[in-house]
């Protein structure tokens, strides 16, 4: 029922979460020698859970390792910078899913309570 009420964009805003998890990772890792950083390919997450895959199947299927643009010496792939910036991103995007979400949620009140 939920997807008929919200359409993809609750499945938008389990997505973004997961990717700031991910992100949140790569930045806490940046100094961890060896650590490899992850992305979520948006797009490709969002279509395999639109096509039924649950939340944990469709960010596996689209889980990538990012290539650095300049290797470090002890293999840690973060670049810090790329990371906050693609944090601030995701974070953009999670409060416009969200306050669509809730605006739904409003006119859904709204609607029940008979304004």
């Amino acid at each position: 029922m939920s997807d008929r009420l919200f359409g993809i964009h609750g499945a938008a805003l389990e997505l973004r979460s997961q990717r700031m998890g991910m992100l949140t990772s790569n930045i806490a890792n940046a100094a961890t020698p060896g650590y490899k950083a992850k992305d979520i390919d948006f797009a490709a997450a969002l279509d395999a859970r639109v096509a039924g895959a649950d939340v944990a199947r469709s960010t596996d299927a689209a889980t990538r390792y990012r290539v650095p643009v300049m290797a470090t010496m002890d293999g840690n792939t973060v670049e810090l910078a790329n990371e906050q910036m693609a944090f601030a991103e995701n974070a953009v995007a999670y409060s416009a899913t969200l306050s669509f979400l809730e605006g739904r949620v409003n006119n859904i009140k709204r609607a029940l309570k008979g304004d």
